[in-house]
């Protein structure tokens, strides 16, 4: 029965954690690029292998998180404002997207092919990222599988082990994380290990303390 409870309990604990969208933030070099296709940017919003201090802990991607990651369907957008027409689209990272995912050795990279002369926003994009008025990329993720560092430190660290699915990816004004809604998400992304982390040990103690009594039983009746 106990047994029962606990897979139940992993499987909500998993589906929750499915279901919870992250942002990510990152400064990096953007380029601006003018082909005979038109214009381009490029960058990498997810890397591999980086320590990033979220606030409240640390972070890092492993490298691999991405292998079994849900890139059917990204869009690519400003400053994730979810109200204006995406700027660019992978669907299926199929050949005729205006959005191409590369996940390989680093990470992911991405290339946007922005219509400059009948987007208005494209363009204006397009002169800032070419200006450097643009320097960033944020990503939008959930994550199914990490595991944690010296959680009972002050300032722990978080292994993102596999994203579930990214569903988009933004050029930001303001790369940093931000010191309010990114710091109070990932302050609850802790608590929540904590407290998973606090269960365990207290499941662990209730079954050893079970082991103990069966043990104690077993060695009264020998007696007779």
């Amino acid at each position: 029965m106990k047994q029962k409870q606990k897979q139940t309990q992993r499987a909500a604990a998993t589906q929750k954690q499915k279901s919870e969208l992250e942002n990510r933030s990152f400064i990096f070099e953007v380029r601006a690029e003018e082909t005979e296709s038109g214009h381009i940017i490029t960058g990498r919003p997810i890397v591999y292998n980086s320590i990033t201090d979220i606030g409240g802990f640390s972070e890092v991607i492993e490298r691999g998180a991405l292998d079994n990651a849900d890139l059917t369907d990204v869009r690519f957008l400003t400053n994730h404002d979810l109200s204006k027409i995406p700027l660019a689209r992978s669907r299926r990272n199929n050949g005729n997207s205006t959005m191409q995912l590369t996940v390989d050795y680093e990470g992911m990279a991405i290339r946007v092919d922005l219509d400059t002369e009948n987007n208005a926003e494209a363009s204006a994009l397009y002169s800032a990222v070419q200006r450097g008025d643009i320097t960033g990329m944020s990503f939008m993720f959930s994550v199914t599988d990490e595991r944690w560092e010296d959680l009972d430190s002050e300032h722990p660290t978080r292994h993102i082990l596999a994203i579930g699915t990214v569903i988009e990816v933004s050029a930001v004004t303001f790369p940093a994380y931000d010191s309010t809604s990114i710091s109070a998400r990932s302050l609850e992304v802790l608590d929540n290990a904590r407290a998973a982390a606090l269960e365990n040990a207290r499941a662990a103690t209730v079954d050893t303390d079970a082991l103990e009594l069966a043990k104690a039983k077993y060695e009264f009746k020998s007696k007779f």
